[in-house]
């Protein structure tokens, strides 16, 4: 079995009278990548922030390669990388030089100029100060930052927000990489087709608790009793459930769910009601759902 680099036990934090997090309980595995969704103000980063010791929780129980964050601190810091979702680097130094800093603080720390090229960041990129660079230049330099002690949990809230799709890829190879190295990594992020391709666990929480835990092919799994498709947002529901025999139910804009059991008779009845109107079928799913579709099924908000 792989060994546990986090472990977060109904864990509640609040602001007041508000209840940013209520219960939230998962488990990463040192060589996985575990993904924490949900929509803005679910409370992912409010639970990160904990388990990364920067935010006292009100119940629960928060362990880091078996370390409390807070109390252990001073002997976690040198093993635990962290992203912020912004800020925390000095807006007047030069990626380079504020990696090279960074490295200072770490024995066998990271060649800052290797981490950089890994990320995408060369030639005078790396010398310009931080609040000159793009969002998705600071986000690659924040995930360097993140990095740069060779650490064996990361945290990293949102990575590629504000990314270009190559520089993208690039963040997502890197991530990969953690993993095959055998590095616990945590992650959010609003890109559920990343998260398809790249997590090992899903956790999707809303409004400070969790909503469904597991792999993201156990989360995606149909169980054939429904067929999703894409069409024109605002069809006639009534109109069309009479035509197929069965409840269709729009689940988001322009996303259909019909509770039947797929077969071709089903099929070519909704592809002739729609080509009858001129209404262009965009995709069709028997049974097996995309993340999206669970996410928005349980939280039934855009992610």
């Amino acid at each position: 079995m792989a060994a546990t680099g986090v472990v977060i036990d109904d864990l509640r934090v609040s602001f007041g009278d508000v209840v940013a997090v209520d219960g939230v309980s998962l488990r990463a595995n040192a060589g996985e990548i575990t993904a924490l969704l949900g929509p803005n103000g679910a409370g992912k980063t409010t639970t990160l922030e904990a388990a990364e010791g920067y935010r006292r929780s009100d119940r629960g129980r928060i362990e880091i390669l078996g370390l409390d964050p807070i109390r252990d601190r001073s002997a976690l810091s040198p093993r635990v990388g962290v992203m912020l979702q912004r800020g925390g680097v000095y807006p007047s130094m030069g990626a380079v030089d504020v990696l090279r800093l960074f490295a200072s603080y770490y024995p066998g720390a990271e060649q800052p100029e290797s981490l950089l090229d890994r990320v995408g960041l060369s030639g005078r990129v790396v010398q310009t100060p931080w609040r000159r660079l793009s969002g998705g230049e600071q986000q690659r330099v924040s995930l360097a930052l993140a990095l740069v002690g060779r650490p064996a949990v990361v945290f990293l809230d949102e990575p590629t927000a504000g990314v270009d799709p190559q520089a993208r890829q690039l963040v997502r190879a890197v991530i990969a990489e953690l993993r095959e190295r055998g590095v616990c990594v945590v992650l959010t992020t609003h890109e559920l087709e990343e998260v398809e391709r790249l997590a090992d666990q899903v956790t999707i929480i809303d409004r400070g608790r969790v909503l469904a835990a597991g792999t993201p092919q156990e989360l995606m799994r149909g169980d054939g009793a429904s067929v999703l498709f894409a069409a024109a947002p605002g069809l006639d529901l009534v109109a069309l459930s009479g035509a197929l025999g069965a409840e269709v139910t729009e689940a988001s804009p322009g996303e259909y769910v019909v509770a039947a059991t797929s077969s071709p008779k089903l099929v070519a009845a909704l592809t002739q009601w729609l080509a009858d109107r001129d209404i262009e079928l965009d995709d069709l799913r028997a049974g097996r759902q995309r993340l999206e579709d669970v996410f928005l099924r349980l939280t039934g908000d855009a992610p």
